[in-house]
């Protein structure tokens, strides 16, 4: 039986990785072999592009190379990593995914969404989530906690300006209205138990 694919979603501070490993723990014990996963990265060829990508000055790359560069790292991690996970029954759960691609490099890096997706299609064969989680909270929350984990070594998303943030924030609110077969938004600005407790209730049908 093939397994379930997980994404979580949201802004800097968002808790992703946090959330992320909680749930995976939690269907471990459940008895569900649970992948995590990231992106950029997760297979050993989009991890060395993730070096690229994350490192630098804001502006080492256009949101265009960025774009080519994700999809690029998505495509290997879907063919090394994530269709073969859920071909064994296994679920993987991922630390961001295409919809990052669509709000950092479409929304608020000025290319359109049809651009993006049509990047997907062609790299990764369009493949999308069963569910995927946003999760919210203010930005001046958001950045705060992406600040005291971050210090000094921010990387070059989480260093870009408070409007970058907020067009990233609109463009997975648009997304979520858009897909709610597929998107659930989740308040994030709660005790991480909640939160996760929160996911843990919306699939709950599936864990039955």
């Amino acid at each position: 039986m093939r397994g379930r694919f997980l994404s979580l979603e949201g802004g800097e501070g968002a808790g992703k990785s946090t959330q992320v490993r909680a749930l995976a723990a939690t269907l471990g014990a459940r008895g569900i072999n649970a992948r995590i996963t990231r992106e950029p990265g997760g297979s050993e060829g989009a991890e060395a592009i993730r070096a690229l990508l994350m490192h630098g000055e804001p502006g080492r790359w256009s949101a265009r190379a960025e774009a080519l560069l994700f999809a690029a790292a998505r495509a290997d991690h879907v063919e090394k990593v994530i269709l073969p996970a859920l071909s064994a029954g296994e679920w993987v759960i991922c630390d961001r995914y295409l919809d990052s691609s669509r709000t950092y490099q479409g929304a608020a890096g000025g290319i359109a969404d049809a651009e993006v997706r049509a990047l997907h299609a062609f790299g990764s064969a369009g493949l999308l989530p069963d569910r995927t989680f946003v999760l919210t909270l203010p930005a001046e929350l958001g950045a705060r906690r992406a600040a005291n984990r971050d210090g000094a070594a921010a990387d070059r998303f989480a260093a870009r300006d408070a409007a970058f943030h907020e067009a990233v924030a609109a463009a997975f609110a648009r997304i979520a209205a858009a897909e709610p077969e597929r998107v659930r938004t989740i308040d994030a600005s709660r005790d991480k138990d909640a939160v996760t407790a929160a996911i843990l209730a919306d699939i709950a049908p599936w864990l039955a």
